[in-house]
């Protein structure tokens, strides 16, 4: 797992643990990142089945609930099959998209 950080976003890049393993480090590593977005890159990884999506569900509820945005790169899962409570794009671009748009939403009260 590498930590980095740009502005006020944290970005997660999972290299060789399980996803199950990357959730757990997460959720003990939280209250380095709880005030960041965060970004989560597994496009080092071959293939990203929707049970692996779905294990990130419960910490990008807790985060987002916090008013921050939690998004998570990967173009090796199907996109039509992830719930819609969880953002998931194929680009780290697309990622900064997302946290911009969800960033002005939050300042206009959305």
């Amino acid at each position: 797992m590498i930590l980095d950080k740009n502005g006020n976003t944290t970005i997660i890049t999972q290299e060789k643990a399980s996803v199950v393993e990357l959730v757990k480090k997460i959720d003990v590593l939280y209250e380095r990142f709880k005030n960041d977005n965060i970004i989560v890159n597994l496009t080092t990884l071959n293939k990203v089945p929707l049970p692996d999506i779905v294990e990130f569900l419960q910490l990008s509820n807790k985060h987002r609930k916090a008013k921050h945005s939690f998004v998570i790169v990967t173009d090796k899962a199907n996109l039509n099959e992830t719930p819609d409570e969880i953002v998931v794009v194929p680009t780290l671009q697309e990622a900064y998209d997302i946290i911009e748009m969800e960033d002005i939403e939050r300042d206009l009260g959305f």
